[in-house]
């Protein structure tokens, strides 16, 4: 016997309206775009005097026109000659009496004269002291000028505010040069030298490029 299906019966598969999508209202997102590029406008605005400050600054504190990288020591005999010994003087400036070492050196000179000098293992390579910082204060003369026998021009830190060596040679020069040396320094020349005048070390030039 077939069973009559009940008016009551419900379909297995049930029917749902298919899924709606909301429209997107494009001439919001345009609005919504052209208001963030505006504020990126003005903020970009606001920070392009912070950023000129920042670049001139920079320039400004970029004002190093000579720089030294290395050290060469003192050797107070430059060569011997008919009539005996010639001290290695430079630029009229004599040499300790006795030869120095120094382990590094770097120095930087400012178009004002400002000069920055760090100095590692200045200590005595001969004599009974060899191997000390013989007790000795130092400070820095810059020397310009061509060569090798033309005029040049000295400029030095004050003798008054010469730094003691540490004992394992070590020293920091934060100074200004008198007078100011002119820019460019020609051939320049850096003297490590002690109260008494003499030189212990020299820098080496480094070519600022």
């Amino acid at each position: 016997m077939k069973r009559k299906n009940s008016p009551h019966s419900v379909s297995s598969e049930t029917q749902f309206p298919p899924p709606t999508r909301e429209a997107i209202d494009y001439r919001e997102t345009a609005v919504g775009r052209r208001s963030f590029l505006r504020k990126m406008g003005i903020a970009g605005a606001s920070l392009a005097p912070v950023l000129a400050l920042m670049v001139a600054s920079s320039a400004m504190a970029d004002d190093t026109f000579v720089k030294f990288k290395g050290g060469i020591g003192v050797i107070p005999v430059s060569s011997v000659g008919p009539t005996g010994a010639v001290a290695n003087v430079v630029h009229g400036i004599q040499p300790g009496g006795d030869p120095w070492v120094i382990r590094a050196l770097s120095a930087e000179v400012k178009v004002d004269g400002r000069i920055h000098v760090e100095g590692r293992g200045l200590l005595l390579a001969g004599g009974n002291a060899i191997g000390t910082n013989g007790g000795q204060s130092v400070f820095a003369t810059l020397i310009c000028g061509p060569l090798p026998n033309g005029p040049f021009t000295v400029h030095s830190t004050p003798v008054a505010n010469a730094v003691a060596l540490a004992a394992d040679g070590d020293f920091t020069i934060d100074d200004i040069l008198s007078p100011a040396p002119s820019n460019p320094c020609d051939n320049p020349v850096l003297l490590i030298r002690n109260v008494g005048g003499v030189w212990f070390a020299a820098g080496i030039p480094l070519v600022i490029e």
